[in-house]
């Protein structure tokens, strides 16, 4: 049994909903069922009465959950009070488009985290920790960018990439079906136009440039009506309703995932900085990144060689 599990137990019975307890915790549907198969078996006990509709806690379940909470606590009381943290300088955040939906508690206790309010392109923020403008910062990097900026890194979260085309053709296309967007400005769109050109190198999918800005928004979708075709869809996008005329569809064959890793200096030595690297790193595994299906970049810092 470990610490790990008994948090997943934790938001599974406070949600009582498989899927919005793994999307609060950044992992996968299936890893969250699996490693809570897995406590139930080290327990010998059954934790929840589940079907397709239903989640809900068993008496052995509802027993363990208030001693679940109570030894998560006193694990973050031992962190805090072994690392001396409490009386540490704040550390400074910065990021690009996504943070942990649930940064807050997965820090609290451990470091006074700022979240720096300038929201910046990837390489811009990476290059802000290299300068120590910033301690920490949540963006796309490189292996190569690491080496470069003297920074290290480790993976905190993923979006599986689809695409944008005209409705109502919907279902799986093949990266090679599709068409990926670079846009002239770089200074904006650097790291995207790096990922998607080694995409459109590797899997043959079609690499169309533009001078608009249309990444994303409003010229994005007019690039996809002009196109006609399935252009892949950069995180910005998500969450941005779609027009009628056009539909979202899986990208496989491979499916790429764009990432976010969190950087600090290499040779950073503040407790309350390595602290919050623990606390909000994920392993790749989780998130389905070690699937056979999945496409990273070959500079990808999380990959497993």
């Amino acid at each position: 049994m470990e610490l790990r599990q008994l948090r997943y137990f934790v938001a599974v019975a406070e949600e009582l909903n498989f899927g919005r307890a793994a999307a609060r915790l950044l992992i996968a549907g299936p890893s969250l069922s699996q490693q809570i198969k897995a406590l139930e078996r080290d327990l010998g006990v059954r934790l929840f009465d589940r079907d397709r509709r239903s989640v809900a806690l068993t008496p052995g379940g509802a027993a363990l959950l208030p001693k679940a909470r109570a030894l998560l606590a006193q694990a973050e009381d031992l962190r805090r009070s072994a690392a001396g943290l409490a009386a540490s300088a704040p550390v400074r955040l910065g990021y690009v488009h996504w943070l942990p939906a649930d940064l807050t508690a997965r820090v609290f206790g451990l470091a006074d985290v700022h979240v720096d309010t300038w929201v910046l392109p990837s390489h811009t923020q990476a290059r802000r920790v290299a300068e120590h403008s910033l301690d920490l910062a949540v963006c796309w990097i490189r292996t190569s960018d690491l080496a470069d900026l003297g920074l290290a890194a480790r993976l905190v979260g993923a979006h599986r990439l689809h695409a944008i085309g005209p409705a109502p053709e919907a279902g799986e296309v093949r990266a090679a079906d599709t068409i990926v967007l670079v846009d002239a400005d770089t200074a904006n769109w650097e790291s995207w136009n790096v990922f998607v050109s080694e995409f459109g190198a590797d899997t043959g999918a079609e690499v169309v440039r533009i001078d608009d800005g249309g990444i994303t928004g409003p010229a994005y979708f007019a690039h996809v009506r002009r196109l006609g075709r399935p252009v892949l869809n950069s995180p910005k996008g998500d969450g941005v309703p779609l027009p009628a005329d056009l539909a979202a569809r899986p990208v496989v064959d491979p499916t790429p995932y764009y990432t976010w890793s969190l950087v600090w200096r290499a040779d950073e030595t503040r407790p309350a900085v390595l602290a919050t690297v623990d606390a909000l790193a994920v392993d790749p595994a989780t998130l389905g990144l070690d699937s056979p299906a999945a496409w990273l970049p070959a500079e990808e810092p999380s990959r497993k060689n």
